[in-house]
């Protein structure tokens, strides 16, 4: 049979019952659209959770103190009664560690911050003129403060986004501005660019002051909170890591690691374990919603055995004018898998715009990668062969003279 004839006849039959074809596509359409969605709601997910963990900073590794902490409002920094992290350790991590490229120690607590008539309570953290670079802080206005400043106790604060307008109205108007931590007056020199975030971990509700400046005027601790270590490549952190914990352990007294009182967090793992946890998550999404195109393919086969039943005394008179079998399985699968591709077209088509529509009207980021459409076409014309073979087989073996005897 020629490809011509062939396409024409499945077009007559596809569109001899149109109700019937509408309603078979549309299993494969809900099909196909669902799992380019799910799968495109996972892929989003990883590469939010990726971008956030990068904008976190380059080759970061962070160490934490082990014991127990504290944190209460227009009190002790976090870290106050947390001594397992010193100075001390801060410069020997800067001044004795091969391949470290930057070091800055953090403490910070959640203190009354007032402008005029305007305050809010917000985490106000002490740290060092290298954080921006070490955390990928960039700002929008000003600029951070410098080492003299840092070393001299100066009473300057770099405010995050949120804070700036919770304060000041507008981000441009926090400026040079004076403002209040625990009644302490300190003035604004910057603000940092958005980087999103929710809760205590929102880094654009969020002030930043030197943290010899946090030590004199609004704690006394002694201990540090956290200390951010930037490696000098991607392929020296482990490197790096493991003679951080070594100094560490030496000058603790500690001969076992196990007994650590200290953790270090490597970004890189971090990264590696949410991506296979997103990966799991996609690939879960992506079978539930690939559920609906089994039920879709079995929509296919049933109408399929239904036209063969229905044109049992066309296939005969096929057969008696000379038909083949090949013939005949070629006519029949042609038609079951011009029902599934059509699906399939408009199903990446829905899935694609309705992906689309979710990251342009809500808070949730998806991602429509080329593989889960290639993926999606060659599933749906699988599926097209798969059920559609059995009743083209069927219709194929039918005996000529018992098909036209067929009432």
């Amino acid at each position: 049979m020629r490809i011509k004839d062939l396409l024409t006849e499945t077009f007559m039959s596809l569109t001899a019952n149109k109700a019937r074809s509408f309603l078979t596509i549309l299993g494969i359409v809900v099909g196909i659209t669902s799992v380019i969605v799910m799968v495109a709601f996972g892929q989003g997910t990883k590469a939010s959770i990726e971008s956030n963990i990068t904008s976190m900073g380059a080759n970061l590794l962070t160490v934490s103190p082990g014991g127990q902490t504290s944190s209460r409002v227009g009190g002790a920094g976090f870290g106050a009664n947390t001594k397992s992290i010193t100075l001390g350790d801060v410069t020997a991590i800067r001044t004795q560690v091969a391949n470290v490229k930057a070091v800055a120690q953090t403490t910070s607590g959640q203190y009354q911050v007032s402008a005029e008539a305007s305050n809010t309570n917000v985490s106000v953290t002490g740290t060092t003129a290298d954080y921006p670079s070490i955390r990928s802080v960039s700002l929008q206005s000003g600029g951070w403060f410098t080492a003299s400043q840092a070393d001299s106790s100066a009473r300057v604060a770099v405010l995050g986004p949120t804070t700036a307008e919770t304060l000041f109205g507008s981000v441009g108007a926090a400026l040079g501005q004076r403002m209040r931590i625990s009644g302490q007056p300190f003035t604004v020199i910057g603000v940092t660019t958005s980087k999103g975030g929710s809760g205590p971990q929102n880094n654009d509700d969020a002030v930043y002051i030197p943290f010899d400046t946090f030590k004199a005027h609004l704690s006394s601790t002694t201990g540090v909170s956290t200390v951010y270590v930037e490696a000098a490549s991607q392929d020296s952190m482990t490197t790096v890591e493991n003679d951080i914990s070594a100094l560490l352990l030496s000058r603790h007294g500690i001969a076992d690691s196990a007994d650590a009182d200290f953790r270090i967090m490597n970004q890189a793992d971090i990264a590696s374990t949410l991506s296979t946890v997103t990966n799991t998550l996609t690939l879960l999404l992506g079978s539930i919603a690939g559920i609906s195109l089994v039920v879709g393919g079995i929509g296919i086969m049933n109408m399929m055995l239904t036209t063969v039943t229905e044109r049992i005394r066309e296939i005969g008179l096929r057969k008696a004018l000379g038909a083949t079998r090949s013939d005949l399985t070629s006519q029949f699968l042609t038609e079951s898998v011009a029902l599934t591709v059509i699906g399939g077209v408009v199903g990446i088509a829905l899935g694609w715009a309705i992906s689309l529509a979710i990251s342009t009207f809500s808070s949730y980021h998806t991602t429509v990668s080329m593989l889960s459409v290639l993926l999606a076409v060659g599933v749906s014309t699988a599926i097209g062969v798969i059920f559609g073979y059995y009743p083209a087989r069927r219709a194929a073996k039918l005996d000529p003279i018992e098909a036209l005897r067929y009432q």
